[in-house]
């Protein structure tokens, strides 16, 4: 295992050299002398401990190994040329870094998106979503917007939602017997336990059925008319209010509160504040 890399200078005047079959091609590429690139290929043959090019003249081929690295110094530099241009995006004015849940994303965000752009276009807003709360003082964020936030130092912390839990079905599974019904299980408050702990009355769940380790999935299953399910008020309202599903009950039980976390040093960005005034306007007013 080597224990240093190698130069990255000399990695370039090889991938060039081995690229174009010369040393003075290379050089001319990468606006160096023809002794510069030998120098930067010997070096590299050196550390290597062997040879990377047949020398013929004027022209050179590679060796095996040679072959070999060229593959994966192409693979090195394309990566690290993309990364390098994505640090582009962190010096874009008016970009904003929303970070938020897969399931907020996909079924209470995202569908709103086209209203917010067109009420505010000059705002690059940039959607990060992860299935665990970020850090907010190792990432670059401006909000975190989740159900699994708490306090974190340099940050506002802001309640939002008190959201409610309801169970339902699509309509084709409402018209079933209740003993044919396919019982969907989350996790956390879609735990089918959580309901029965905040005194949900039996709605012919059953311990068997199937499983989904995040909501949003939970949510697009009982859509699909997978079966019954125990889902947010807020993420399902679309669903609801358009018939794809319906209540078996009218009983609901408390679910995860969403908040926010605005870090201070974005709390002075006009699309920072921009945003948060527009997601209050969105959200439920009798619950902000």
């Amino acid at each position: 295992m080597l224990k240093h890399w190698p130069p990255l200078n000399a990695l370039r005047g090889f991938e060039a050299a081995a690229r174009l079959g010369s040393f003075h091609k290379a050089a001319e590429e990468l606006h160096l002398t023809q002794s510069a690139i030998s120098q930067q290929i010997r070096g590299l043959e050196s550390f290597l401990d062997q040879p990377l090019f047949f020398r013929q003249g004027r022209s050179v081929s590679l060796t095996d190994a040679g072959q070999d690295l060229l593959g994966t110094t192409q693979g090195l530099l394309r990566n690290l040329a993309a990364g390098i241009r994505r640090l582009d995006q962190y010096r874009k004015p008016n970009q904003l870094i929303v970070n938020t849940t897969p399931a907020f994303a996909r079924h209470w965000l995202v569908p709103r998106l086209a209203a917010f752009r067109q009420q505010h276009p000059h705002v690059e807003l940039w959607l990060l979503t992860s299935e665990d709360a970020p850090d907010m003082a190792t990432q670059t964020i401006d909000i975190a917007l989740r159900d699994d936030i708490d306090a974190q130092p340099d940050c506002r912390l802001r309640a939002l939602v008190e959201d409610r839990l309801c169970v339902v079905a699509h309509p084709d599974v409402v018209a079933q017997p209740a003993s044919e019904r396919t019982t969907l299980h989350g996790e956390r408050e879609m735990d089918w336990n959580h309901w029965r702990a905040q005194g949900g009355v039996d709605v012919g769940q059953r311990d068997q059925g199937m499983n989904f380790s995040e909501p949003g999935q939970l949510l697009d299953a009982a859509c699909h008319g997978l079966g019954i399910a125990l889902v947010s008020e807020l993420l399902s309202a679309p669903a609801r209010a358009t018939g794809l599903l319906e209540p078996l009950v009218d009983m609901q039980v408390a679910g995860p509160r969403w908040s926010w976390l605005v870090h201070r040093d974005s709390e002075p960005d006009p699309a920072v504040a921009t945003f948060c005034e527009w997601l209050l306007e969105q959200l439920p007013p009798a619950t902000a």
